[in-house]
């Protein structure tokens, strides 16, 4: 998979992307990753990215062109494959982030996340460049760089070849509307709290029930809402 990201804050992605998961993803070739300062596809002498919004209001716009300009750089760059791409815009206006949206955009082979900063990004971005818009929840946050590198983290675990172990993601919390199943390591005994006698038995169908059972436990206490929409 090819990732493309427009940012005008492209430092802020170094460290997301040099380091765990990410990073010997893109080392394997399992994902490429740019980072491309959106600035350098602004025509005004001095790299102005943002204007005052029409009809008055506080705070900045940022502007449609450079986006558009960018965006017509990459697919150009990469032969437009259209049908195998998908340029989103991260904004609270967006449908909300989850994993099965994840595991669907892991299936594609190119991605272009776009990242607005100050008071919005120009309409015209939403309407004519981006094919979906997406938000991490119903918070307010600086710019859509956090949610970029939030996108990227959760679809990355999801493509094949970039965890050591590939059962890892298919057991992982939200995976069938489910959180994860408790885990535990050595020692069996912490200061009196010990493992349950189960995981220890070597037995693995009464380890895979108990596992189900405590999902189903978790889920219903701490989140019942998944269940109910399951």
């Amino acid at each position: 998979m090819r990732i493309d990201v427009l940012t005008i804050f492209p430092k802020m992605f170094d460290t997301v992307l040099g380091e765990s998961i990410v990073k010997r993803a893109k080392e394997k070739r399992v994902v490429e990753i740019n980072v491309i300062d959106l600035r350098l596809f602004s025509k005004d002498k001095h790299r102005k990215v943002d204007d005052k919004p029409f009809g008055g209001g506080p705070g900045m716009v940022m502007n449609a062109e450079p986006f558009f300009e960018a965006v017509n750089y990459i697919r150009k760059k990469t032969k437009d494959r259209r049908l195998k791409t998908r340029t989103i815009l991260l904004t609270p206006k967006g449908k909300k982030f989850d994993q099965a949206l994840a595991l669907k955009l892991s299936k594609y082979e190119h991605m272009v996340l776009l990242c607005g900063h100050y008071e919005g990004i120009d309409e015209r971005v939403a309407e004519g460049l981006a094919d979906a818009e997406i938000s991490i929840g119903d918070f307010v946050l600086t710019g859509g760089e956090l949610p970029a590198m939030v996108i990227i983290d959760s679809i990355v675990r999801l493509l094949p070849g970039a965890l050591g172990d590939e059962n890892s993601s298919k057991d992982e919390s939200f995976s069938e509307n489910f959180l994860e199943y408790p885990h535990y390591t050595r020692p069996a005994d912490y200061n009196g709290m010990k493992v349950p006698d189960v995981l220890l038995s070597g037995d693995h169908e009464k380890i895979k029930e108990w596992r189900k059972k405590e999902a189903l436990k978790i889920t219903k206490k701490k989140r019942p809402d998944l269940i109910s929409n399951s």
